[in-house]
């Protein structure tokens, strides 16, 4: 049978597909910041349906399917966010540029990903179908789950790798300008708790912090100490990376802490309130170590200082928070006094590798 490769039909779809994708190279443009904020808003859909689904997993006992409705919000979350995304592209395409000079900037990354994610939600969908629905920690360690959360990083980070360098933004943004931003980081960050919810302290009950550090049996005292170690860094890593590139409006931290506990809340049916509140109010903390330290690029040991006393600070309420509630102080004084020492260092280590140097002016 002769092949279509050279025929006239092939030959005119290939040269129009060259010609769409050839860069017309004018320079990449940015989108207004109300785009940068429906973006966001789109990718709260998204993010809100992994929540529901983390939380039908996490308390519901049979799922015998990949098609329910969790699941429906979530995908419809995505194809929201990815419509609106191409969108912008479109828009690009229809002033007269193509290829690459087409693409907002900031945009790439997350349009990429949005076949990529299509790609792994059918890898899902067929996993589940032959294999079944994964109801421990086999859920965290699935491959098409991680390329799934890898995907959905990019799409939802988009409003931040807009404003990254975006001329209107500057180096004192508002906390308004800056919130599209903000919030597409912290879902990011809570996509990162999920998958290491085997170590993360935000799912502790009071009772259960209490109990852990008033024995060195058992094992309960090293699983707490260790998935402290984690959260701290989950938590800590995104606010050090915004505190290196901007001087921060106040609030900016407590935005990242109040979606960050959204995600383990959603797995215990924040049954353990206080536990989580208790990171709001670090949240809160943390902008004021902000506003007192002015920590920036340009002044390494404020920089440092800062991430050190944030994290002694977030993990010395967690302890307080936890000892009110759960009927006092741990019965083991070097856990619950050394934990948040443990952790205020391992911030001040984190300080140094993201900014070893203070930048010059």
């Amino acid at each position: 049978m002769p092949s279509d490769e050279g025929s006239p039909t092939v030959a005119v779809v290939g040269v129009d597909v060259r010609r769409l994708l050839a860069d017309s190279g004018e320079p990449r443009e940015w989108v207004a910041p109300r785009t940068d904020m429906v973006t966001a808003l789109l990718g709260v859909w998204f993010g809100i349906g992994l929540m529901i689904d983390a939380w039908a997993h996490s308390n519901l006992a049979e799922l015998e399917t990949f098609f329910t409705p969790w699941h429906a919000v979530f995908y419809s979350g995505f194809a929201a966010v990815s419509g609106w995304i191409i969108w912008q592209v479109l828009r690009g395409t229809r002033s007269g540029r193509q290829g690459l000079a087409a693409v907002p900037m900031g945009y790439l990354a997350g349009l990429v990903a949005v076949p990529a994610f299509a790609a792994f939600g059918f890898a899902d969908m067929m996993w589940h179908t032959f294999l079944g629905i994964e109801t421990d920690i086999d859920i965290l360690f699935s491959p098409s789950h991680l390329g799934l959360i890898a995907t959905m990083s990019l799409i939802i980070t988009t409003p931040l790798r807009s404003a990254w360098r975006a001329p209107d933004v500057g180096e004192r943004p508002s906390l308004g300008r800056l919130l599209p931003a903000l919030l597409g980081l912290a879902f990011a960050t809570t996509l990162v708790s999920l998958f290491v919810s085997y170590g993360n302290a935000m799912q502790y009950g009071a009772v259960h912090v209490v109990d852990a550090f008033s024995t060195t049996d058992g094992g309960g005292a090293s699983d707490l100490a260790a998935s402290i170690v984690i959260t701290n860094v989950v938590l800590l890593a995104p606010v050090l990376l915004l505190v290196r590139r901007w001087q921060l409006p106040f609030g900016s931290v407590t935005v990242l802490f109040t979606v960050g506990v959204l995600m383990p809340g959603a797995q215990t049916a924040f049954e353990n309130l206080p536990i989580l509140l208790s990171f709001v109010a670090a949240g809160v903390a943390s902008d004021l170590l902000i506003r007192w330290l002015r920590p920036s690029a340009e002044r390494r040991a404020a920089y440092w200082a800062f991430a050190g006393l944030s994290a002694l600070v977030t993990w010395s309420l967690f302890i307080v928070v936890a000892s009110a509630a759960g009927g006092g102080l741990p019965a083991v004084p070097e856990l619950w006094t050394g934990a948040p020492t443990v952790a205020g260092l391992i911030g001040l280590a984190l300080g140094v590798l993201f900014l070893p140097e203070a930048r010059r002016t």
